[in-house]
């Protein structure tokens, strides 16, 4: 089956329509940004509106994840036999309905069942905020200014999620949350509405095997989503199911790939995805994702156990997105082709340098504190992602014009299950090592130690107003120490994660600059053999 054929160029668009869309690219994309967002920050406060616990409510989380992160995969060849416009009108007066149905959500199961609905609804909107930037811009702007915009606006939704989350759940819980989604899907409606996509060929190219195809990348997807992210609460070991669905999961990505390896026109290029230069790009991508857990799993969650309000953090997060603004603004300003490698050993070392700057943090670490060292990370997040970006959209129109939204998809599913992998990552070694500075803590606060001893005496001295029993104020002396044990035992390991992050980071950035130099050795051999031929 032949490919369907390259639009025609259309002529530029007029400023104010070009902006129009560039800002409806900026709407759509923070609206399933906010949306996941808020849903992966507010375990806690959402289960305390549900009445069930932390752990019932990070399936919220999976419930959201799975679709959102397989249903792009299927949305390759919907998008080629419906069209365009029809795909981006259809998907977004589909997330306004769930965002109005989400109104009644008031138990755990109808919570469940419309963020299973939500994440297939935000499928597309991803996708969206990548063709409305696209769409009014000149060839030479798409990579220069559309790219890095598209980027800050999708990953900053988390660290806008934060600044906002307080104010919505305080407010109303779980209510104003859900119609402040309302709210951004009926405007993103209209400006879909107002603003329609140029049109592509169609051509039919959905078969059977497709769906087939599907629900094992969906099942493998969602198997692989369910362990990382509940592998943690369930100490990964404690439960035998965890093991068995990774397994299972694993064979089901294994049978999609031997089928799809055996069609002439599958859902996915496996052959393509399989080279050396994509392989090499997805491997980059990942382990870029999982140094960006520190920020996404690592202060955060830090200040929660300090017992920092999330009220407290919203400056943090604020300085983070403008740091992410920053950053999209100097890969405008800089970024070529030929500097992905410059612009990617930066964003290593300022990460290593604000992973060394965080783990130096103590129990009496503030998020103002943080400040620099995460404006630092996000900053280079965004010099990082575009030049990324940028070499696999050059490589996929090297392919192909039809293998550019075909790598817009694959990149933001497999950026959706990085995120879970690397959050699942970072707090499976952070309880780990939690447990073993408790232990040593725990050996050295012995009742014969005199230090011990001291810090007792202090504590109960100070409850002596408030707790006249002395046997009572011993025991609550006791339990503060052991509170004050427990809260250093889990900043240390933050500590050992940060730094784990920062050499990291520094051993990525070694490989590159060994890179460099092999590739500028092999450029000057063949100069050097000329200059001694005689």
């Amino acid at each position: 089956m032949s490919a369907p054929a390259a639009p025609a160029p259309l002529p530029p668009l007029p400023a104010p329509r070009a902006a129009a869309y560039m800002l409806a690219a900026a709407f759509v994309g923070m609206s399933q940004g906010l949306q996941q967002g808020l849903v992966s920050t507010n375990v806690p406060q959402i289960a305390g509106d549900l009445g069930v616990t932390s752990t019932s409510a990070a399936w919220l989380l999976a419930a959201y994840t799975i679709p959102r992160a397989a249903l792009p995969v299927m949305l390759i060849k919907i998008r080629t036999q419906f069209g365009l416009r029809r795909f981006a009108e259809l998907g977004i007066v589909i997330y306004a309905l769930v965002a109005f149905a989400s109104i009644w959500a008031t138990d755990f199961r109808s919570a469940l069942i419309l963020q299973g609905l939500s994440g297939m609804a935000a499928a597309p909107l991803s996708t969206l905020a990548f063709l409305y930037m696209l769409e009014p811009l000149s060839p030479q702007w798409k990579m220069r200014l559309g790219l890095p915009m598209t980027m800050v606006v999708l990953m900053s939704g988390p660290a806008v999620s934060r600044v906002v989350a307080p104010a919505l759940l305080g407010d109303g819980g779980l209510l104003w949350v859900h119609l402040t989604g309302l709210g951004m899907a009926l405007v993103s409606l209209m400006l879909v509405f107002w603003l329609p996509l140029r049109p592509i060929p169609r051509q039919k190219v959905i078969q059977a095997t497709d769906f087939l195809v599907f629900l094992l990348i969906a099942f493998g997807f969602g198997g692989m989503i369910i362990a990382f992210i509940m592998g943690p609460i369930y100490n990964w070991t404690d439960v035998a199911w965890i093991g068995w669905l990774l397994a299972a999961a694993v064979a089901s990505l294994t049978l999609a790939v031997m089928v799809e390896l055996n069609r002439k026109a599958p859902l996915l290029d496996i052959r393509w995805l399989a080279s050396p230069a994509i392989l090499h790009l997805t491997a980059t991508l990942f382990l870029f994702r999982l140094i960006l857990s520190e920020q996404a799993a690592g202060a955060p969650r830090m200040f929660q156990v300090l017992g920092v309000a999330p009220g407290q953090m919203t400056g943090l997060f604020a300085v983070i997105a403008l740091a992410s603004l920053l950053g999209g603004l100097a890969c405008v300003a800089w970024i070529k082709p030929e500097r992905v490698p410059a612009f990617h050993l930066a964003a290593l070392l300022l990460i290593a340098a604000g992973a060394t700057m965080d783990a130096q943090s103590g129990i009496d670490t503030r998020p103002e504190q943080l400040i620099v060292s995460q404006a630092l990370i996000g900053f280079a997040g965004m010099l990082f992602m575009p030049p990324a970006m940028m070499a696999g959209l050059m490589a996929a129109l090297a392919k192909g014009p039809q293998y550019l939204l075909s790598f817009v998809i694959v990149f933001i599913s497999t950026q959706s299950i990085g995120a879970v992998l690397g959050s699942g990552l970072f707090t499976t070694f952070t309880t780990h090592r939690e447990a073993l500075h408790l232990q040593v803590l725990a050996e050295q606060l012995t009742p014969t130690d005199s230090m011990t001893v001291q810090a007792l005496a202090r504590r109960a001295a100070a409850l002596a107003a408030q707790v006249p029993d002395a046997a009572l104020r011993g025991a609550q002396a006791a339990s503060q120490l052991v509170g004050q044990a427990t809260a250093q035992a889990w900043v240390s390991a933050y500590g050992d994660a940060y730094l784990l992050t920062a050499t990291a980071a520094l051993i990525a950035a070694a490989a590159l600059l060994l890179h460099l130099l092999r590739d500028f050795l092999a450029r000057s051999a063949p100069t050097r053999n000329s200059e001694t031929t005689p």
